[in-house]
């Protein structure tokens, strides 16, 4: 348990230091620009877009507080830039959650798929289908059991792409020394 608190600590400290908050905003910025650009929205209740990448980043590079904060900051500053509807705060809170977990899994540990295959599963059972799909029940006034088949056969499709897609590019970023600036990263060494 004091791991895990230290973890959060160590996280919330990364964000005193200017050239990660740098970083972390680049990496917002990138968020939101591929929210933009990189999203299909598929009907009212089907999005597929690649915003995970700059979110899993920040949570591997500095941490479960700074990815959720960086997550949810993305989150608004794209409803800000491009609003669509009214601001809903159940997906700032799913997206919050969603960087912690990223953090929680990848931060100051070796890069490895494994690793990536849990943080990635987990984000998508416990965020992107059971929170977000209750959101959308909310939102919408729809069932939870109408809405989960579909949801399911997305993230069952986009799960192996995620993380295929978030491996190869932490890699090449690793293999190119990207991280070798970030000392508290074990992606790093």
């Amino acid at each position: 348990m004091k791991k895990r608190l230290q973890m959060f600590a160590d996280s919330a400290g990364e964000m005193q230091d200017v050239r990660n908050l740098s970083v972390m905003a680049m990496m917002l910025a990138l968020g939101v620009a591929l929210g933009f650009y990189a999203t299909v929205q598929v009907g009212d209740y089907l999005k597929i877009g690649f915003a995970f990448i700059p979110n899993e980043l920040t949570g591997m590079l500095f941490g479960p507080v700074a990815g959720g904060v960086v997550a949810a900051l993305a989150d608004i500053v794209k409803y800000l830039v491009k609003p669509a509807g009214a601001f809903f705060p159940g997906f700032t809170v799913s997206a919050l959650i969603g960087g912690m977990i990223y953090g929680a899994v990848l931060y100051k540990k070796p890069l490895s798929l494994k690793r990536i295959i849990a943080a990635n599963t987990l984000v998508t059972v416990f965020v992107n289908l059971l929170l977000n799909t209750y959101w959308l029940t909310v939102l919408y006034g729809n069932g939870f059991a109408a809405l989960l088949p579909a949801r399911i056969v997305k993230e069952a499709l986009l799960l192996p792409i995620d993380i295929i897609l978030y491996y190869t590019v932490a890699r090449v970023l690793g293999k190119a020394g990207v991280f070798r600036m970030f000392s508290g990263s074990a992606a790093a060494r």
